[in-house]
């Protein structure tokens, strides 16, 4: 029984180290801009298309290409607003519904370079708000966008329960302690989104995720590339 013991308390330590290299797994992103186009020429939904080129009316309010964020730096070199095919595409239909009704689209963000990603994740006070890196985020894939309604006669932004990328509560899809007219701005923005195949998440009224986000890689090619 000692014998037992002993060989159990000398074999632990490699059993645990063999376990914990077992369970690592390495995080695959396309940093390659060769590899990139490789696989839009096997897929032309890999493409990242660039929003305000195939939707002209949508407006941009790029924040991390200003230091109007929550990171108070300029995150981005260039103002400019990318995601995959697929999710242009459905974000020109949803322009157009909206545009009947008087509204608009304006994007604050949508595909995130991964290396940005990995930087907000130093400095967020507030994990939950942050995609760990270790996962990768929906807009690293370009797959997420993070937008807004505009009135098209005034030019300004509909009211909505807080500013973008707020850490409050109201920031919650589901928060009830509203004036009426936020949450019906809210709920019709989340309506018009969910119809045409994104998803809400559940802290950020503003952050939509592309059903088919599973489909496409994590990457790390900065706009100034594409």
């Amino acid at each position: 029984m000692a014998l037992r013991f002993l060989l159990a308390v000398l074999l632990f330590p490699f059993i645990a180290f063999t376990q914990a290299k077992k369970d690592t797994t390495t995080l695959k992103v396309v940093g390659s801009y060769t590899a990139y186009l490789s696989s839009c020429a096997a897929n032309p939904n890999n493409k990242l298309v660039e929003i305000k080129k195939a939707i002209p009316g949508i407006v941009l309010d790029i924040r991390y290409a200003t230091k109007n964020n929550f990171m108070k730096q300029v995150m981005y070199k260039q103002a400019r607003a990318f995601a995959r095919k697929p999710v242009v595409e459905q974000l020109k239909k949803i322009q157009s519904e909206l545009n009947r009704k008087g509204y608009g689209l304006k994007i604050f963000d949508a595909y995130r370079p991964y290396a940005v990603t990995v930087a907000f994740y130093k400095k967020a006070s507030d994990k939950a708000f942050v995609a760990n890196p270790k996962k990768g985020s929906k807009h690293n894939r370009g797959c997420a966008v993070d937008l807004t309604l505009v009135d098209l006669k005034t030019g300004k932004d509909l009211a909505m329960p807080t500013p973008y990328d707020s850490f409050a509560p109201e920031a919650s899809p589901t928060y009830k302690s509203l004036p009426q007219a936020v949450i019906k701005n809210r709920d019709y923005l989340i309506s018009v989104m969910h119809r045409h195949g994104f998803r809400v998440i559940d802290n950020e009224w503003w952050h939509y995720d592309f059903i088919g986000w599973k489909n496409y890689a994590l990457m790390d090619i900065p706009f100034e590339r594409l």
